[in-house]
């Protein structure tokens, strides 16, 4: 008869066997009992090897310890354990299994790989910042990213939802309010130098060439005072905050939706002025070939001075036209060109040209939009009438507005708040011989209002209109910038008190902002286009947990490790060529007598391979 070596071991709801050696006949050991004390000494040795614990009560007969010796290391020779086996096995008793310390590392991990590909690390390492600055530097910019929130909130988080510590090497312990706020303002203090950086990264990692650039601005509004501030200023709010201060961003970036340079203005800062600012950064900020990309702009920035300023620096542009709505004249020796737009909608594009301007001009033509801007006009213009005929009925009622310059305010307060349809309408009114008017007289122009039709502005001399569109649609990149920054990333409002708390903050969402488009721009070209909030959603079921339990000799086995992905998670993993888990399973083994003395929990660490 010849004797084996076997492991059993349950896979789901199936018992396996697998023989790890043959031992032959073990003629020299003719009692059974015998045979069954060599095959509990080798897995004694195999376990010892593993864990590196002696059994001090195990005092086996000469031979079978010889035999014993002989097999195991012909196992260690042969490597004939399966990676199950090369495992420590333990008798567990089930109920003292328990699981703790249950934190998210999905998305920590995504952003972490991410600011790998964006030598960020690297970056600060040059500029001489110590191991502990940069891991919490690292530390912030991924909280930023997962979990946008005050520096109060964000330290909670750390140290109690989050692994972004066990990734960045930073001490969870010393993590507080004031060492991020900190770690911000010397972010800042390298901004220009940092953008500059990941503006090149970004462009030889992904192979761009920055032949389209997007400038735009937006603002956002402070929850505060802010009466000593320099740029806190009131202005034309975007989010209709007129009671708030105001701070401009402008921001410059690539098809591909990479930041090349930023800028932070006072909040009372015009559209139009801005660009004056900004404009001999645009070169020095994009490529470094020596061709100066084309620029795209919103018709807010889009002035006179503005577009003979990109002339004068020698930019091509394309916008849409501010004016020359009333003055442009199909050019009848081409042909509308029809095409679709995202929504499969219909438009046409023809080129034309407008009086007293060279620079070419394309009228679109979408019914869409029209629809869209009938709809908008007939609620406003029913607002408007209202309210016209609101001040109208007034002159009857004996507490009334009937003084001429008092009626004439009121009107012009209803013409200033609907002013995009108050040139619709002319207004007269009638006095009597006293100067109160009695009398409020309204009709509607006629007039072309040339809904759902724009004019689109440019120095291209391109002859395909399709691609004079496409170049102007990348402009929809800058609002998904605005979009990600402002919503995904907690932009707005600004909580802070001080200037330099407020331009750290907006400089880290930027950091934030660099980390989600370098995770989505691979994403989507893999033809993955979830939102940003919705990859966070996905990879925050990815935890790490802690799991306890006691074995046969009462010692308690501490695990940590990562848990296992769900298919999307694997699927983003795959897909951005990341690796699935930041670090090998992490085991402690700590003996009874050790709880019993110290009445603490510690021991040896070991990683699993």
């Amino acid at each position: 008869m010849h004797y084996r070596l076997v492991e059993s071991y349950r896979l789901g709801d199936q018992v396996k066997h697998e023989t790890i050696l043959n031992l032959g006949t073990l003629s020299e050991l003719p009692d059974i009992a015998q045979k069954k004390a060599l095959g509990q000494r080798i897995n004694e040795l195999v376990a010892q090897s593993i864990t590196g614990k002696t059994n001090i009560f195990i005092n086996p007969e000469e031979l079978i310890e010889q035999l014993a010796q002989k097999f195991f290391q012909q196992i260690m020779a042969n490597r004939s354990l399966s990676d199950k086996q090369q495992r420590d096995y333990h008798y567990i008793d089930t109920e003292t299994i328990r699981n703790k310390d249950v934190t998210e590392v999905g998305g920590e991990w995504l952003c972490y790989q991410a600011l790998e590909q964006l030598q960020i690390a690297k970056f600060l390492e040059e500029k001489r910042w110590n191991i502990m600055s940069i891991q919490l530097a690292l530390t912030h910019i991924i909280s930023r990213a997962v979990y946008p929130a005050s520096e109060l909130k964000t330290s909670h988080w750390i140290k109690e939802n989050s692994s972004v510590c066990e990734l960045t090497g930073y001490p969870k312990e010393l993590i507080t309010k004031d060492k991020l706020y900190g770690i911000s303002h010397r972010l800042f203090s390298v901004k220009d130098d940092l953008e500059k950086h990941l503006s090149k990264t970004t462009n030889e990692l992904f192979d761009l060439e920055d032949k389209i650039i997007i400038y735009d601005l937006t603002n956002t509004y402070y929850e505060g005072v802010m009466n000593d501030s320099k740029i806190a200023k009131f202005g034309r709010s975007k989010e209709k905050r007129s009671d708030a201060r105001l701070v401009v961003l402008a921001v410059v970036v690539n098809v591909e939706g990479f930041l090349k340079y930023s800028q932070i203005f006072e909040g009372n800062m015009s559209d139009t002025n801005s660009l004056q600012k900004i404009i001999h950064q645009l070169s020095k900020s994009t490529s470094s070939s020596g061709r100066k990309p084309i620029v795209v702009l919103d018709a807010g920035i889009s002035s006179e001075e503005n577009l003979k300023l990109l002339r004068d620096q020698g930019f091509d542009y394309m916008c849409v036209a501010r004016s020359g709505m009333n003055k442009y004249q199909i050019d009848t020796k081409t042909e509308p060109v029809t095409l679709t737009d995202k929504k499969n909608q219909p438009m046409s594009l023809q080129k034309a040209t407008v009086d007293g301007l060279t620079d070419n001009f394309l009228l679109v033509n979408s019914d869409a939009k029209a629809l869209k801007e009938k709809s908008m006009n007939s609620r406003l213009t029913e607002r408007f009438e209202q309210k016209i005929n609101e001040a109208k009925q007034s002159l009857d009622k004996k507490s009334g507005i009937k003084r001429y310059n008092k009626v004439w305010e009121r009107i012009g307060r209803i013409k200033q708040k609907y002013q995009g349809v108050s040139d619709l309408y002319q207004i007269d009114t009638k006095q009597d011989d006293k100067g109160k008017v009695i009398d409020i007289i309204w009709s509607q122009k006629s007039i072309d209002k040339k809904e759902g039709k724009y004019l689109l502005r440019t120095t291209l001399n391109d002859k395909d209109e399709k691609v004079q569109w496409t170049v102007y649609n990348t402009i929809r990149e800058i609002e998904s910038t605005f979009r990600t920054l402002k919503t995904d990333l907690d932009l707005r409002p600004i909580y802070h008190k001080t200037d330099s708390a407020s331009m750290a903050h907006l400089h880290l969402g930027l950091l934030a902002y660099q980390v989600v488009n370098t995770i989505r721009y691979q994403l989507k070209a893999k033809g993955i286009n979830y939102q940003w909030k919705e990859i966070v959603r996905v990879m925050n079921t990815q935890k790490m947990v802690t799991t306890t339990m006691v074995d046969q000799y009462q010692q308690t086995i501490v695990i940590r490790q990562c848990s296992e992905s769900t298919e999307k998670v694997t699927e983003i993993y795959q897909s951005l060529k990341y690796k699935e888990r930041p670090f090998t399973r992490k085991k402690f083994v700590v003996p009874q007598t050790e709880i019993s003395k110290n009445q603490t929990h510690g021991g040896r660490a070991a990683n699993d391979p």
